[in-house]
């Protein structure tokens, strides 16, 4: 953690993926942020994978380091702390992170009605307000069906994807944009309503990637190549002792070290004297004659075990991985050589393991270490107090009528 945005607070009101790893981009360079939910959690409060105690580790992921204040969401009076603390005055406030609907009691208007200069952001499924997750917009925007084995047109099964890209993209994005709007508040003094749809960022990636365009100048969509890297050279193989690796060679030196380690350069000569091309010179190539390369790269790999074939690849600048489960990845050196170490943290559930800091280095200045995710309404008297001003017997009351809680037991 950094301290680069210490002068900002974030108010958050959301709940799975998207918006949350927004404020948690915007702590992890400095900025604090307090997160508001219902009386006993949201929606995402015990999401998967849990704790063998029952907490989410998802929910702790997320959420780790920011001030958790729990409020009776269903009670006008906390709804009206939950606009109190998005609208605080103050300079470096005024930024406000959901998923809520665009009406309702947080709407932009609800919020600008209290200070004029608020940002707030709001992550939503697709642009007309209709539903969305990053599950649906993925499959709105057609990569499920690039993904997976060959198959005929409408017969082919689509393929989900474990990581919600979408999710993670929009939060990233969303912080870019948080922090760009609140640049322009510092010099026009105006705030801004920012939406975000998961479905937008899925669909304008087709057109960032040239798939509008494909489409647009091809006469049928682009089939499923299974692990083949479109455009590339790459895919899985199996090495002689049972494991899968991933060989990929975008660059020509990343080719020629790939066919020095199997030693297979003539072979591979022999293919391209056979179709009169250099695969040297033309990633392309290398797929479009992938039935070809691919049984002479897969008979040496074959030949080799995972232990003799490392070398080889390391020595001849060779971009390849083998592939791991999540539990062999997280003992593996790659996990305990990054770059921005994991750090064992106790958090808000009393379990102690490794947690991740943000994985942008500001090279040769130092980052804190994370901190803890909180239990449910930990902060809550805190922040009333420090955020909202408000004194001990007024907290007591809202204590007292359950319009606020304190940490979740």
């Amino acid at each position: 953690m950094y301290k680069v945005l210490q002068d900002l607070t974030v108010v958050e009101g959301a709940s799975f993926i998207a918006a949350p790893s927004c404020t948690l981009n915007m702590l992890q360079m400095g900025a604090t942020v307090i997160r508001f939910d219902a009386i006993g959690g949201g929606l995402d409060y015990r999401r998967w994978p849990k704790a063998p105690n029952g907490a989410s580790l998802y929910w702790e992921g997320l959420n780790k380091g920011k001030k958790s204040v729990a409020l009776d969401l269903r009670n006008p009076e906390g709804r009206e702390l939950a606009l109190r603390l998005a609208t605080a005055p103050g300079e470096g406030r005024g930024l406000f992170v959901t998923n809520y609907p665009v009406s309702g009691f947080l709407s932009h208007e609800a919020l600008k009605a209290r200070r004029e200069d608020i940002i707030s952001l709001r992550v939503m499924g697709w642009a007309d307000g209709t539903q969305g997750v990053d599950y649906t917009a993925n499959a709105g925007a057609g990569f499920p069906l690039m993904t997976g084995e060959p198959g005929l047109p409408g017969e082919k099964r689509p393929v989900n994807h474990v990581l919600p890209a979408w999710d993670l993209i929009a939060g990233a994005q969303a912080a870019f944009a948080l922090l760009a709007a609140e640049r322009e508040r510092q010099k026009s003094g105006e705030g801004v309503e920012i939406r975000l749809p998961l479905g937008d960022i899925a669909l304008s990636t087709l057109g960032t990637l040239g798939q509008v365009a494909e489409v647009m100048t091809e006469p049928e969509d682009r089939p499923s190549y299974g692990n083949d890297v479109f455009g590339a050279f790459g895919r899985d193989f199996k090495t002689a002792d049972g494991r899968y690796i991933m060989l990929v060679a975008l660059s020509p030196r990343q080719w020629t070290g790939l066919l020095t380690a199997l030693g297979i350069e003539a072979e591979i000569a022999a293919v391209e004297a056979e179709t009169g091309v250099s695969f040297a010179k033309d990633e392309g190539l290398r797929f479009e004659y992938r039935e070809k390369i691919n049984p002479v790269v897969e008979k040496a790999v074959a030949a080799r075990t995972l232990d003799e074939l490392a070398p080889l690849f390391r020595e001849n600048g060779v971009c390849w991985e083998p592939y791991r489960t999540v539990r062999e990845a997280v003992a593996s050196d790659r996990f305990k050589e990054m770059g921005k170490p994991y750090h064992d943290v106790t958090h808000g559930s009393g379990l102690t393991y490794p947690t991740s800091d943000t994985p942008i280095d500001f090279h040769d200045r130092p980052s804190d270490v994370p901190t803890a995710a909180p239990r449910l309404g930990q902060d809550t008297d805190e922040v009333l107090s420090a955020f909202l001003g408000m004194s001990s017997g007024e907290i007591g009351r809202l204590h007292d009528d359950g319009i606020v809680a304190g940490a979740d037991t």
